[in-house]
């Protein structure tokens, strides 16, 4: 493996390789896979060792949990130090941060069998892509942290007038079967922009604006839903009478506002809507995703 996070496709390259293995018959399919039995065994066996020794070393387990190519083989082999519900608790911490610029958060109600029901609150104004985002951001990572469940049951509040519901934000994930299409991109240098700076990257092939408030980081499709053009040459401001921390972003072709700490939400008329994105750390990288129909190729 070439990269540190190349693990993360191991799977599907083994996939692969026993696929071709069927050009030589059914027999030389199954000996192939029997290899790979033996040799996911042996390292199990020896990953079941390492954590009976390790035993009395709290502080060692606790390293093997946290890092994800550990963890991830001790899931594959049932060894996980720590239940379902402990890992799912840490998975919705770390998504937390976008969900909070949705003026959201996500409360776990419990996990049962294979089950996991959540219960989001505050709001999320109506974007296309918030729905397919949110969905991206908390089942990647619940899914992540607890493959060995299957569903993710949404209970949610009333909604406020205009307003996307809690149901119809996660409707897609009930049927989704493993995972929300789309891509996570390590982009480590979100890491440089300063506090009050709005940078442009491309990741995946889509244009993307960055807002850095504070220690927060903030990203958007580059595309003003007003004028459609670029927000290349956007500036922050704040809002007239608006609290400290608080923030907009001003569209340099048409002078349109968004709400960077909410979900890119319109200022001037409430109806025009900035498309957000993900930004999370992941493997100790800051992070975005891009949904699948945005991603070029």
């Amino acid at each position: 493996m070439t990269g540190e996070s190349d693990w993360r496709t191991a799977g599907e390259r083994i996939e692969s390789l026993l696929d071709a293995s069927s050009a030589g018959g059914v027999v030389a399919r199954e000996r192939a896979e029997e290899l790979v039995r033996e040799v996911v065994d042996l390292y199990g066996g020896g990953l079941e060792r390492m954590i009976a020794i390790a035993r009395d070393n709290p502080d060692l387990i606790r390293k093997f949990a946290s890092d994800d190519l550990v963890a991830s083989l001790l899931l594959v082999h049932g060894l996980h130090p720590e239940d379902v519900e402990t890992r799912v608790r840490a998975a919705l911490d770390s998504v937390r941060p976008y969900l909070g610029s949705h003026g959201g958060d996500v409360e776990l109600l419990g996990v049962h069998g294979s089950v996991v029901r959540l219960r989001l609150t505050g709001s999320c104004k109506s974007c296309p892509s918030s729905s397919v985002t949110l969905e991206l951001a908390v089942k990647d990572a619940v899914q992540a942290a607890a493959p060995e469940t299957d569903e993710i049951e949404v209970v949610g509040a009333e909604p406020a007038p205009s307003l996307i519901s809690a149901e119809s934000l996660m409707s897609k994930v009930h049927s989704a079967p493993v995972h929300v299409a789309g891509s996570w991109y390590a982009v480590p240098e979100l890491a440089d922009l300063l506090p009050g700076e709005v940078g442009g990257f491309v990741v995946g092939g889509l244009p993307i604006v960055v807002c850095r408030l504070t220690d927060d980081l903030f990203a958007y499709r580059d595309r003003c839903p007003s004028c459609t053009n670029s927000m290349a040459g956007a500036v922050m401001a704040r809002r007239a009478g608006g609290a400290a921390g608080d923030a907009i972003l001003r569209c340099p072709i048409c002078r349109a506002h968004y709400d960077i700490r909410h979900a890119g939400a319109g200022v001037d008329d409430g109806t025009d809507h900035l498309d957000p994105l993900p930004v999370l750390v992941r493997d100790g990288v800051l992070s975005i995703a891009v949904p699948v129909t945005e991603a070029a190729g």
